[in-house]
């Protein structure tokens, strides 16, 4: 971890006697890097999500900071990485058929231990007004709740059933409620700054709609399933569209700096092709995701960046806009870039590591049984390396390099979907790579699977799908 600084020099001054500002974070649930206009798709419309994107600047190499939900809004309100927190996935990391496990994995820890400050907390010692609205799943233990860990108001009436209908088909996926719900925090507190976290059901299955909304893509010659999944992107996008009205009618947009991204990859419902792979896994197309950041005045629209960040960026980064000038955290400040300095980041690596074991197989992933094993990762410029750990630990490891199939590594600015692996044609590149991550893992001390054998062996359970 390091001491994240807030560097004003030559950056927009916020006058001393003004308002800090506001904070807008808007989280989708399993919307895909390729789900929404601005991003290129051509089967989903996303009118006002792209006006957003306008208005502001677009990060073209943003990630998840976990290929599935819980791990990471683990990582977005704790700032710091997997091995730190110990939330790798929802429920048991012992998921899919076990007699196909090759080691024993980490123990998943279900929620954000008491002990952490959450980026709510902090942002309260700043005089914020804190809410979230929808999805938590970071626990619901004393100790563990969003009221526990610095939220001032806290509302999901799907908390324990995220496909629950409340509203019918008057509030797909609860869109409209929770939007309306941000809003009545917002006018009810205006005398202080506020952040506002809403994070929303949609897009995660099982998708709702409009009927009109759904009628409006069956026209349009979709099947049943692809229409479901546009309809219910429109409609989610239609929801942010009242939330920008107001924000602009009432004019605090002017001191709102808004934050769109998503928790994780699409499911397979959504191909993320020329991606590779989806939810759960942690080829690009699991972890890369859309990320706007717009603030009038401030943040130059039109924009877009190409730096690698992750969602842990954003608590630095909100804390720094709040004026705490010393936080330790693993995340990045990204003021400078926002501010127009393309190239003001220190942070020379992104890293993932998931030491536990996914169900269900997804499209282009790493065989026909998981969507992902264990395994670490990490980027590096436009380099990218995946770290296998039972070919690793159990297949000979550095002895076997070159034919244990450990390691891919690949160049993402001339191979974006993963598909030519350069692990034995690059082995300097390897080598460079594979030295820094097994670095990061030991200065974190990231817990590892272990062999099963007579000491170590799975534990009972654990082998059922869990809701993610």
């Amino acid at each position: 971890m390091r001491t994240i600084c807030l560097i004003l020099l030559g950056l927009p001054a916020i006058a001393a006697a003004q308002q800090k500002p506001n904070i807008l974070l808007i989280f989708a649930d399993d919307m895909g890097y390729k789900d929404c206009g601005f991003t290129g798709s051509d089967k989903f419309e996303t009118p006002n999500i792209d006006a957003l994107a306008k208005s502001g600047m677009v990060f073209n190499n943003a990630y998840a900071g976990a290929g599935n939900c819980a791990p990471s809004r683990a990582c977005l309100l704790s700032g710091s990485y997997g091995p730190r927190h110990g939330v790798y996935a929802v429920g048991s990391t012992t998921r899919g058929p076990k007699n196909l496990m090759r080691m024993v994995p980490v123990k998943n820890t279900t929620g954000l231990k008491p002990a952490f400050v959450t980026i709510a907390e902090a942002l309260k010692k700043q005089g914020y007004s804190t809410c979230i609205f929808g999805k938590w799943h970071l626990g619901n233990k004393l100790g563990s709740t969003p009221k526990d860990q610095g939220f001032d108001v806290y509302s999901d009436e799907r908390a324990n059933n995220p496909n629950k209908k409340i509203e019918g088909i008057d509030d797909p996926k609860g869109v409209f409620s929770l939007t309306n719900a941000t809003i009545d925090f917002i006018n009810a507190n205006d005398k202080k700054p506020f952040f506002a976290y809403l994070a929303h059901h949609a897009i995660h299955s099982t998708q709702e709609a409009l009927p009109a909304t759904l009628a409006k893509f069956k026209a349009k010659g979709l099947n049943n399933k692809d229409a479901m999944y546009a309809a219910c992107i429109y409609d989610f996008d239609a929801s942010i569209g009242l939330l920008m009205k107001f924000l602009k009618d009432s004019g605090m947009d002017k001191n709102t700096l808004i934050i769109f991204t998503s928790d994780n990859g699409a499911t397979q419902a959504s191909s993320q092709e020329p991606l590779r792979g989806n939810k759960g896994s942690y080829y690009e197309g699991g972890i890369r995701e859309p990320l706007i950041a717009s603030w009038p005045g401030y943040i130059k629209p039109s924009t877009t960046n190409n730096t690698p960040i992750i969602n842990l960026d954003l608590y630095p980064t909100f804390l720094a806009l709040a004026g705490n000038k010393n936080i330790n955290l693993d995340g990045e400040n990204l003021l400078p870039i926002f501010y127009g300095d393309k190239e003001n980041t220190q942070r020379k690596e992104i890293f993932w590591h998931f030491p536990g074991y996914l169900d269900n197989p997804v499209i282009r992933g790493r065989d026909s049984i998981f969507r992902t094993r264990p395994v670490t990762a990490m980027r590096k410029g436009d380099w990218k390396i995946l770290l296998y750990h039972e070919e690793w630990l159990l297949d000979g490891g550095k002895n076997k390099i070159t034919t244990n199939n450990a390691i891919e590594l690949y160049n993402l600015k001339d191979d974006e979907g993963e598909r030519k692996n350069q692990a034995n044609i690059n082995p300097a590149k390897r080598d460079e790579m594979l030295q820094g991550l097994l670095n990061w893992l030991k200065k974190t001390n990231a817990p590892m699977p272990v062999k099963i054998d007579a000491t170590h062996q799975l534990e009972p359970g654990g082998s059922a799908v869990s809701e993610d």
